[in-house]
């Protein structure tokens, strides 16, 4: 950690009390800042409020009035990436001009570390996993860490990072909006669709966010990118850095590419496309990415192939949880939306018998049908949207469809459905509102489900 000055005796306001927020809390006071966090939860909410005020920070529970601004002179606000630009204490500090920033930009400024940023609209934390875990191979000193929009607060890594370390940072439109010199040797950009347009406003605003991972890069860095859609191969023609494209379409040979089933970078052979552990196109387009950093950083192809062939997925995406009886179960919990149970169900080349269903936001899964008649030989539905699902398994000619009241009724029936050799997906194609509080104990929930039925445990 650098032991830097610029904080020292100035007047800062965090907003919002989430881990981002209280870890930024935290590192500002030990930069001998003056620290005034806000929240607009209750004191009651505000888990680490006793922590903080011991230390020196002043917590301010409830509404969070622009009238804070007012009556106290400060310097800069670190904003949760979350709370929109439009809300009236942002906008009210904007109107005075102060300076915004977000915890990874105070992060950045802090660490002697390397920094490698990972975004885009999918595939941010599968990327930025698979490049940790190769980062981490045939070390001789430091680790590779990672941080950011992953989960891990980024302030609190910086801290315990040095020179020798790398820090693989995943970085979302919402936190790139709120860094001015975070500068990452190597940034990578695994795509961009049309996303969080109701922060954005518009698309264009959600691409020149995005874009903003590359903005204080020079030609001594790296932008990694998807080549495989015109709009993206343009777009990288605006960073000063060193372009290393990657390419499962054959699109361009000068970096990372996918050719008749087999990976390369530059014309080496790294290894064959299907031995890549996770399913899916969009799997070997991570994959792609992951070794163009990995190449860039020395790592040898036997480490990556390791690597590829281990990893089964971060938790909730496409994960594989274990095989019994010839058949594989997998976790895909995070698919909250059509889009995603698509590109599951299109990463397996045997029968699928697919669990889903879930929060009923009013719309129709015709999308679905032409996915579910081409992989789909048995369907288990559970949750609001279980009829509505059934109409398009109906639609799709599945012979095999089940309706129960829960995930527990679901993962044993859909086994009985299944035979040997084939895939037992839980991808829901809807959010968890409706009978848990969240994706990941959905899938957790799955996956003791599965460890129930099987007697085995979940294979990491």
């Amino acid at each position: 950690m650098k032991n830097i000055n610029k904080y020292t005796n100035k007047n800062i306001l965090v907003l919002g009390a989430g881990k981002s927020g209280t870890n930024a809390a935290k590192l500002l006071i030990k930069l001998g800042a003056k620290v005034v966090l806000s929240d607009s939860k209750t004191e009651e909410q505000i888990t680490d409020k006793a922590l903080l005020e011991s230390i020196g920070v002043k917590v301010l529970a409830g509404k969070q009035s622009p009238d804070i601004l007012a009556s106290n002179d400060f310097d800069l606000v670190v904003k949760n990436p979350g709370i929109p630009y439009d809300t009236p204490i942002v906008k009210k500090a904007q109107e005075l001009k102060l300076p915004i920033i977000v915890e990874v930009e105070l992060a950045s400024e802090i660490t002697d570390a390397e920094l490698i940023g990972v975004t885009g609209s999918n595939g941010k934390t599968t990327t930025t996993t698979m490049i940790n875990k190769m980062l981490n191979m045939e070390r001789t000193s430091g680790e590779s860490r990672v941080a950011g929009n992953i989960g891990v607060p980024a302030s609190n890594v910086a801290e315990k990072s040095n020179s020798d370390d790398d820090i693989v940072m995943e970085l979302s439109s919402f936190m790139l909006l709120g860094i001015t010199e975070l500068h990452p040797h190597i940034a990578v950009l695994t795509n961009i669709f049309s996303n969080h347009l109701d922060y954005h406003k518009t698309r264009q605003n959600y691409v020149n966010a995005k874009m903003r991972i590359t903005m204080n890069q020079n030609k001594n860095d790296f932008f990694i990118v998807n080549f495989d859609n015109e709009e993206w191969r343009s777009l990288s023609k605006k960073s000063n850095a060193q372009v290393i494209p990657f390419s499962r379409k054959g699109n361009s040979t000068k970096g990372a590419y996918e050719k008749d089933g087999k990976l390369y970078f530059k014309d080496e052979y790294i290894m064959d496309a299907q031995n890549i552990r996770i399913p899916g196109e969009q799997n070997i387009e991570n994959a792609l990415a992951a070794i163009a950093v990995a190449k860039i950083k020395q790592r040898s192809n036997v480490a990556i192939k390791h690597v590829l062939e281990t990893f089964g997925g971060v938790r909730h995406r496409v994960q594989y949880v274990l095989e019994s009886e010839d058949r594989k179960f997998y976790n895909d919990s995070k698919a909250t939306d059509i889009e995603a149970t698509q590109m599951a169900l299109r990463g397996f080349n045997k029968p699928v018998v697919l669990l889903a269903g879930g929060l009923d936001r009013g719309y129709k899964f015709d999308q679905l049908v032409p996915d579910l008649k081409k992989h789909v030989s048995g369907i288990v539905l559970f949750g609001e949207t279980r009829y509505l699902l059934e109409d398009a398994a109906k639609q799709a000619n599945i012979k095999n469809i089940k309706l129960v009241n829960n995930l527990d009724e679901a993962v044993p029936l859909a086994y009985k459905l299944s035979n040997q050799g084939d895939i037992i997906l839980l991808s829901p194609a809807n959010a968890s509102w409706d009978q848990f509080s969240t994706f990941e104990v959905r899938g957790d929930q799955f996956i003791k489900d599965v460890e129930n039925l099987t007697g085995k445990k979940e294979e990491k």
